[in-house]
Order: C-alpha cells, then sequence, then structure tokens
C-alpha cells in the first residue's frame, strides 16, 4: 500500500495534420514540456480514489466496477480509462491516485489524454499488465469515445505516449495499428521556437460541432467508396456533389499534402516554407473545414503582423490554442501584439508561452 510510483505525462501540440487521426491521414504532433504528474498506490477494496488540483475539483470515489453513465465532470475521463481497462480484461483491486496539472484545461493542449494515458501507463506499470504504448493509446481512445462521449482519434493519446525530446511523432493514422516515426526538430538552431497563444476560449470536443465533422467526413468517405477519407483522390470533390463535403474532403486532401510538405521542409530546415505551410493549414481549417472562431483568427492574424514566419490553430477547434513559429527575438513583440489585438476587442488577456518537443509519459520514481 505504500509502493508510490510517480508519472510525468506531457500535452502535445500538434504541428500539422488536423482533423486527419480520423480520416487516415497523417499527422505530425510533439509532446510538450506542460504536463501532468500523476500518483498511483495499489488498493485491494475494488475503490478508486481520485483528488486533483484541477479547478472546481474535489475528491472523488468510484467503484473499480464503474459503468457509463456513472459519473461526471472531470472525472469521467479518469473513470473511463479504469472501465477500458476492465473490459479489455486487465482487472486490478483498485488505486488512489493524485493528479497535479501544469497544463491549462480547455486550451487544446490534450489535457484528457495525458489524463487518460498516464493513468493507464502508470496502472500498467504498477500491475504488471505488460501492455505496449500502442495498446494503451487505443484502451485510452476507447475511454474517451466510448465513456465520456467524445469521438476523438487516436494522435492524442499517441502524442503523449510515444512523444520524444527535440523529435515531433509523424504518425500514420491508416496503418493498423497507426505506426509512429521521428522527425528532428531543429528549428532552435537557426533561432526560433514555438510559441503557444492559448486564447481562453473554452474548447471542448464532446459537443455537437466534433462529431458533426467527423460525421461529414464518414458521409463524404461512403460516397466516395473509400475506407478513410484521406486516401482521396484529386478528382473528389468534382465526384462530390454536396458543397458542404467538398469543402471538408477539400480540406483532408490539402491537409493530407501540407504534412507531406512540413516533413520534408523540417528535415531541409526549410522554416520560411515550413511557416508558409502552417499558415496555410490554419486557412483551410478556417474555411473549408470551418473549425476555427474569432479568437484563434484574431490570434494567428496578429502573431503573423509581428513576426512570425507562421501561425495556424492547434487541436480540434472552437477554442483553444493557436501556435506560431517565431524567431527568438521577436517572441515579445508577437506576445504584446496578440496582446493588444485581444484587448481592442475586449477579449480576456490570452496566454503565450514558448513550448519545446519533450518525451512521452514516464516514470520520474
Amino acid at each position: 500500500m505504500d509502493d508510490i510510483r510517480r508519472w510525468d505525462v506531457p500535452g502535445r501540440v500538434n504541428l500539422i495534420g488536423e482533423h486527419l487521426d480520423y480520416n487516415g491521414g497523417p499527422v505530425l504532433p510533439i509532446a510538450i514540456d506542460r504536463s501532468l504528474t500523476i500518483k498511483v498506490r495499489a488498493r485491494e477494496d475494488g475503490v478508486v480514489n481520485l483528488w486533483s488540483d484541477l479547478p472546481d475539483s474535489a475528491k472523488v470515489s468510484f467503484a473499480t466496477t464503474v459503468q457509463p453513465g456513472d459519473l461526471g465532470g472531470w472525472a469521467v475521463y479518469a473513470a473511463g480509462i479504469v472501465w477500458s481497462l476492465m473490459e479489455a480484461g486487465h482487472r486490478f483491486g483498485g488505486a488512489d491516485l493524485v493528479v497535479e496539472s501544469r497544463l491549462p484545461s480547455g486550451a487544446g493542449l490534450s489535457s484528457s489524454a495525458a489524463l487518460t494515458c498516464g493513468i493507464a501507463a502508470a496502472l500498467n506499470d504498477l500491475h504488471g499488465f505488460g501492455l505496449g504504448l500502442t495498446d494503451l493509446a487505443q484502451l485510452a481512445q476507447r475511454s474517451e469515445n466510448d465513456f465520456a462521449g467524445a469521438p476523438v482519434g487516436i494522435m492524442d493519446q499517441l502524442a503523449v505516449l510515444c512523444g520524444e525530446a527535440d523529435h515531433a511523432v509523424l504518425l500514420d493514422t491508416a496503418a493498423s495499428p497507426p505506426t509512429t516515426q521521428g522527425v528532428p526538430v531543429t528549428w532552435s538552431v537557426d533561432g526560433l521556437t514555438l510559441l503557444v497563444i492559448n486564447t481562453r476560449a473554452h474548447h471542448s470536443l464532446a459537443d455537437g460541432e466534433y462529431a458533426a465533422r467527423r460525421d461529414e467526413c464518414e458521409q463524404a468517405a461512403a460516397e466516395l467508396g473509400l475506407e478513410w477519407l484521406a486516401q482521396a483522390t484529386l478528382d473528389a470533390t468534382v465526384r462530390l456533389t454536396d458543397e458542404t463535403l467538398k469543402a471538408r474532403t477539400r480540406h483532408v486532401l490539402t491537409e493530407t499534402a501540407r504534412v507531406r510538405g512540413a516533413v520534408n521542409a523540417m528535415n531541409r530546415r526549410a522554416w520560411t516554407q515550413l511557416g508558409t505551410i502552417l499558415t496555410a493549414s490554419h486557412a483551410s481549417l478556417r474555411d473549408d473545414f470551418q473549425v476555427s472562431c474569432p479568437e484563434l483568427d484574431v490570434a494567428v492574424e496578429a502573431a503573423l503582423e509581428a513576426g512570425a514566419l507562421g501561425a495556424r490553430m492547434t487541436g480540434g477547434g472552437f477554442g483553444g490554442s493557436a501556435i506560431a513559429l517565431v524567431p527568438v527575438d521577436q517572441v515579445a513583440r508577437v506576445r504584446e501584439r496578440v496582446e493588444a489585438r485581444y484587448a481592442a476587442h475586449q477579449w480576456r488577456e490570452p496566454e503565450t508561452f514558448v513550448v519545446r518537443a519533450a518525451d512521452g509519459a514516464h516514470v520520474v520514481d
């Protein structure tokens, strides 16, 4: 009972490849050096106790036999991974869990994936289930899909589990199981950094708009006779008749090409080209996929005005964060410009901070 394990679990930033993970396309996230800590201790009475420093949280207790619908609020993610593990036959007697977060909630930096994957990894380690990283990612995805009711793809889970310091993770989501490949992140060598702009416009994937985009993509793929929409060819938008489905398909087609271009640019250290690709991605997400919002658009516009090489929303959209590739000596200028634009709109002051590519979930002690 006194054997306490401590895990550090990062958030993630998706560099490019938005809304491709459930369309069988490539995605290019990084695990970031903002994380949450999970402390875990075994119990044998069939009870899971959960404490957290998250806003508006209190101690939550539930049985290891918890079922969908038994809990609400933030604890649904922790309960979901317990349910997912038990449903898969990985049974255990209970646990005490303490969560301490340095990830802003609702900022689109995958705090939910960090929580579910971190608990899954900690319980796997504590009880010797022998699950690999992809296994854990799939269990965590199922917990969000089927327990929490968020129809997410598998990018976030693989990013927070498989991240590597100074590398992005190129994910092939059409492979079964999905595969990962490291891509070196070297922009700091050339005096650049990645800036996150948390718009403070709260982001949630468990609402109707995210699910609607996924349904539209599945409908387009079905009409084209494809398993994955990312398999579509250039004639796809001509073959479709519905204008909304054409727009969604156009984003998936062009975003898939942008991921390939971004990897090529990163390997060649062609940062101006990478910046152009990032900005084009935002335009596609804003116009064709329609998942941006005024706060994200203004953050991107202001960053570009102040000298960023490129900028885009990151994550599922409808709020959350934007990212900008910025010369180090221009970070303060970008921050000031974004804050000034927000003040002019009488919006909450955004939070801006630099991130680097970090290791995935790992035991601290």
